[in-house]
């Protein structure tokens, strides 16, 4: 078998979790029998080595390019672990497959205990990829620019002393919109609406929705309204000089940059987007209801249009969904997000 025609697939688990190293290991098993090269990161192979005695023929990279071309990376956490996978692959546009084995999980597309068929449907080629906004991220200090990164779910501003507000002004597109002191302030993709934003109170957005999603948090103001802007729109957040308190970003919960007043915090969509596999067209009204467990006792919409999918259970889940999905952390950020 040539390079061309071998299919490889990275293995990506939350290794400090020992459920989530043995989903690892028997993902790893699957797909070795069913003649798809493994393959896994070096500094995951050293923190675990037993990783390594899974399955015969595993490749360890030091990093993703010299393992290309990786067909898919499969994720074996939550949705913390899928974010930073997402950081791994991104750049390579290798599509993410999350398994998930944290609460929520609305980045998963499935369960534990339907491994071996997510492995089952990967061998098969039994997936869709779809393409997810990402939001390009810049901080600038003066004229200087200071940092740049970029996020899935959310970049955040917060204030950094927890008993001072900072003070703040929103523009969009080059125009002031409102000042105001708040705890911080959400920007948001339709893919993380679901997250912190939605613990701010910001609006759930379908994920083919192409838009931006701006949050203010705990804000001292009359007008402190999510806005729901175009993804061709270019957002401002600048900490104001009325006070000296001092904010932080964060980005998907995986770096913190520290922002002094006068710092400005511009964000707009990404040009590269993240590459999400999908094994199956739930709509996602339905995975709404199942992962928080949305109460639809009454519904009979269902029943009445032909060729509509089942009406919900009296329960509030479709048939045949996992009871146990978990439930919502209040409140949880990407900073705060179970380490998964």
């Amino acid at each position: 078998m040539t390079r061309s025609e071998e299919r490889r697939v990275l293995v990506r688990a939350h290794l400090g979790r020992e459920d989530a190293v043995r989903a690892a290991r028997e993902a790893l098993v699957q797909l070795a029998a069913s003649h798809i090269t493994p393959v896994l990161l070096a500094a995951d192979a050293e923190e675990h080595p037993a990783l390594l005695e899974a399955a015969p023929g595993i490749l360890v990279v030091e990093a993703l390019e010299d393992a290309q071309p990786v067909e898919l990376c499969m994720v074996l956490g939550g949705d913390g672990s899928i974010l930073r996978a997402a950081a791994v692959v991104r750049e390579a546009d290798v599509p993410l497959l999350g398994v998930n084995l944290g609460h929520v999980g609305f980045l998963a597309e499935s369960e534990r205990a339907d491994l071996a068929d997510t492995v089952r449907a990967v061998v098969e080629r039994r997936y869709t990829v779809e393409e997810r906004l990402a939001l390009q991220v810049t901080v600038v200090d003066g004229d200087q620019t200071v940092h740049r990164t970029w996020a899935l779910n959310e970049a955040a501003i917060e204030k950094e002393n927890r008993a001072r507000m900072i003070e703040v002004v929103l523009g969009v597109d080059d125009r002031p919109v409102s000042s105001y002191g708040c705890d911080g302030i959400c920007i948001s993709t339709p893919t993380g609406s679901t997250a912190y934003s939605f613990s701010a109170g910001g609006p759930v957005v379908w994920p083919e929705v192409e838009a931006i999603v701006v949050t203010p948090i705990a804000a001292h103001a009359l007008f402190a309204r999510p806005l729901v802007i175009s993804p061709r729109s270019h957002v401002s957040v600048q900490l104001l000089h009325r006070t000296d308190a001092r904010g932080v970003l964060w980005s998907d919960g995986r770096e913190e940059i520290e922002l002094g007043p006068g710092a400005r915090v511009d964000i707009e969509r990404a040009e590269r987007s993240v590459r999400i596999a999908r094994l199956n067209r739930t709509p996602f009204s339905e995975r709404l209801v199942r992962k928080f467990h949305l109460p639809t006792q009454g519904w009979r919409g269902a029943d009445s249009v032909p060729g509509a999918p089942p009406s919900l259970a009296s329960d509030g889940c479709p048939p045949g969904a996992l009871a146990d999905d978990g439930g919502l952390a209040a409140g949880e950020s990407s900073s705060e997000r179970e380490h998964s």
